[in-house]
């Protein structure tokens, strides 16, 4: 496919008119996956006001007896928002800025072609993951979007543009867009406003990102032979979802028109050098843990050496200025007990791709019943003081070469980095026809 050619100006639903925004926004299904706490939160806030809570299914509830209940509750609501008349139409991309932290991070909203993204390992489609991805997480989201009427993206997409050429003009000229919604959001998530995007932006836009994959600018940027296959988009956050539409349209492409809604999905497209973007390590919490991990991880990493320190905040600290000929990993539990481990000549580039297969040989022999991925220093190390825990907490990602390495050497390894903190993800707003 040519690569120009992935991507298309959205057809999208927006809340209609009068609904309460503050209530219809809620963030991403993938968060706060080990506070459920903060989602009875989100239910007691919203109680039975038209949400986007009744349309999305939370990750942490999979795995409950009462899931497909829950499915088939997510599919009714969504045909009953239609008959009702919740939505009004829009045609045409959206601008969007997001303020929080006092940052503001700007967007796009766009559709993309599955045809055009493959998450394999050895992708070289136009649309690539920048992590790989845990095809076992599929089934259970495919289950939602199998029946349902709607798509509500929280897909991040990222595209490599140093000189700001794509979304940035729309934000310098933002007084000139008509509003489409604004509102606060949730539980601290700050503030989203939305623009409809005139066609002279949207043409603009559109050339740009297409002079991003001319085969020369591309080849320079990168520095890779003549005829590498170039790449537009790289999937930042929501890699499983989308990976999820691409499984859903496979499934029907063989007797479905070329033009059928499911074949596209609706993504926010950012800069990755958008100031205001922000890249946080992604930690690892183990529960259930009956091993020694100091002993395993020693035993499993030649070179590892360890350090006891006092406290959380020394462990940050002492991971965050190992030099860079080695890796830190900080260990949080059990219970109040922190220290941090340093590695020479790593088996691998980046500290996850080292800690990763320790994790998930630890939890296939038992010695851990279960990992799950954490956002955020504060929570990994509240988290970790639960009896039976234990937080591994990661280093910094950079992003500065990220979409380089994405290039030259495939996907990072699944769950490095996340596009901020948990509150700080895409939350929803629009939707889009899948049906």
């Amino acid at each position: 496919m040519d690569p120009s050619a992935c991507f298309r100006l959205p057809r999208l639903l927006l809340p209609r008119n009068g609904i309460d925004l503050a209530k219809w926004a809620v963030v991403a299904c993938d968060q706060y996956t080990s506070e459920p706490e903060y989602w009875q939160r989100v239910e007691r806030e919203v109680g039975e006001a038209p949400s986007t809570l009744h349309l999305i299914f939370p990750e942490v509830c999979l795995g409950r007896p009462d899931a497909s209940t829950r499915i088939e509750r997510i599919q009714r609501t969504m045909r009953q928002y239609l008959e009702q008349g919740m939505f009004r139409a829009h045609d045409g991309a959206v601008y969007l800025e997001r303020t929080i932290g006092g940052r503001v991070r700007r967007g796009l909203m766009l559709e993309l072609d599955l045809e055009a993204y493959d998450f394999g390992r050895d992708s070289t489609s136009p649309i690539r993951p920048t992590e790989g991805t845990m095809v076992e997480r599929i089934a259970p989201r495919l289950e939602v979007r199998r029946g349902a009427e709607l798509e509500l993206p929280h897909v991040l997409v990222l595209i490599d543009d140093p000189g700001r050429t794509v979304i940035e003009p729309m934000g310098d000229d933002v007084a000139s867009l008509a509003q489409l919604y604004e509102t606060d959001l949730m539980l601290g998530g700050g503030r989203v406003a939305g623009y409809a995007v005139d066609a002279g932006h949207a043409r603009r836009a559109t050339a740009a990102l297409r002079a991003l994959v001319d085969p020369v600018a591309f080849e320079k940027r990168y520095g890779v032979p003549p005829g590498t296959p170039p790449m537009l988009f790289a999937v930042g956050d929501g890699n499983h979802s989308l990976a999820t539409a691409k499984a859903h349209w496979d499934s029907i492409r063989a007797t479905a028109p070329r033009d059928h809604p499911a074949r596209h999905a609706l993504v926010e497209v950012e800069n990755i050098h958008d100031p205001a973007l922000a890249f946080e390590p992604i930690h690892r919490l183990l529960f259930g843990v009956t091993a020694d991990v100091r002993r395993s991880l020693a035993d499993a990493v030649a070179g590892a050496t360890f350090t006891d320190v006092p406290s959380a905040a020394a462990m940050r600290e002492r991971v965050h200025r190992v030099d860079a000929a080695r890796q830190a990993i900080g260990l949080a539990g059990p219970g109040a007990r922190y220290c941090v481990v340093e590695i020479e000549d790593a088996p691998s580039t980046l500290a996850v791709g080292t800690i990763q297969p320790f994790v998930d040989a630890l939890v296939a022999h038992g010695g851990a019943g279960s990992v799950d991925y954490v956002h955020g220093d504060e929570a990994l190390e509240r988290l970790a003081l639960q009896d039976g825990a234990v937080g591994l907490h990661l280093p910094q990602v950079s992003k500065d070469g990220l979409l380089r390495m994405v290039v030259r050497e495939g996907p990072l390894p699944r769950k490095t980095f996340s596009m901020g903190e948990a509150d700080e993800k895409r939350f929803y707003v629009e939707a889009r026809r899948i049906r």
